[in-house]
């Protein structure tokens, strides 16, 4: 039986317009969604007594059925807690495909002066999200890949984080190389400076002058001449070359975003010098300007494998340019 309000409304384009809205709400919808949409408090209790409805957490229900696949569950917990809700943390990175949510926890932001209290939801009050912390996927209110990245670096191991960065990039979620340009902006932030740890070795570079200027004592102190730089060995520009022992070291930015020809062009220059019987080395700009003790012990050890004669017989087929 429908109530008075029910019948002076349009039904059938009522129920359509709920139609669409819980299509789009992946199965539920909020009580106050369907008050908005003319559905007065006596009909929903009467849609909840028919079978129609479905609570599922408070003011918020099923359409129709029960179950709800996960992208439903994640819906629910966002309309539960209010407007201005997003989901977030953990919850948000396993939406965007980059990382999981707690065992049995839904995590969502909230605005500063709301409370949600729900058993399962873990609410975050948020004091500092912006309009480009924001975002929309698969119809969810979410946190932005960039905000929960930070987010999730306030808790992630270092290897977990670093993972779930590439996979972002490979999803195209954020590509790396944006994300560490925006972090200036979330400085001081919880988060922002484990991702700058992560990811300023993959962007520090020095120039030429500098590079030859950091090598030279950490060749010194590894008991090494000093190297020719920029030498042309078997038709490719090398960063340091020591001749009498067959050392060649390249010095890699690790840029995120290296092509695959450059990846395979890297790959033909190591495969061309290890077939002149040379000694191909790579260091990053971030090892020999920050950590010259692991070059230093690295060229070490090479060299002294070189003097010992652990290269290949025969003497070195150096192909100059």
């Amino acid at each position: 039986m429908l109530s008075q309000t029910d019948q002076a409304l349009d039904v059938p384009t009522r129920d359509r317009r709920i139609w669409a809205l819980v299509e789009r709400q992946h199965g539920v919808v909020a009580s106050r969604q369907l008050r908005g949409l003319g559905l007065g408090p006596p009909s929903i209790r009467w849609r909840v007594r028919s079978g129609r409805l479905h609570p599922v957490r408070r003011g918020v229900y099923a359409v129709g059925r029960p179950a709800l696949d996960r992208l439903g569950r994640w819906m629910a917990a966002v309309l539960a807690c209010g407007d201005g809700t997003v989901l977030s943390h953990g919850s948000a990175a396993a939406l965007w495909g980059f990382g999981s949510e707690p065992p049995g926890l839904i995590e969502v932001s909230l605005p500063p002066k709301r409370r949600c209290r729900h058993s399962g939801i873990r609410a975050h009050r948020r004091t500092t999200l912006r309009p480009e912390d924001l975002a929309e996927y698969e119809g969810i209110p979410v946190t932005a890949p960039a905000r929960t990245l930070i987010d999730e670096a306030t808790r992630l191991a270092p290897r977990r984080l670093e993972r779930a960065v590439n996979e972002a990039d490979k999803l195209d979620r954020v590509a790396a190389d944006a994300l560490y340009a925006r972090l200036d902006d979330y400085r001081g932030e919880p988060g922002a400076g484990a991702l700058r740890k992560l990811l300023d070795p993959l962007h520090f570079r020095l120039s030429d002058s500098d590079l030859e200027q950091a090598m030279r004592p950490i060749a010194r102190a590894a008991g090494l001449p000093v190297p020719e730089t920029k030498a042309w060995l078997n038709g490719y520009e090398v960063d340091f070359f020591w001749p009498t022992l067959g050392i060649v070291v390249e010095a890699d930015g690790l840029r995120y975003h290296r092509t695959a020809s450059q990846q395979r062009r890297g790959l033909e220059r190591d495969q061309i010098h290890l077939s002149s019987d040379l000694w191909p080395l790579r260091f990053s700009h971030w090892q020999i300007g920050r950590e010259p003790t692991r070059v230093r012990d690295v060229l070490q050890r090479t060299a002294e494998r070189a003097q010992a004669g652990a290269s290949l017989p025969g003497r070195r087929l150096v192909t100059l340019r």
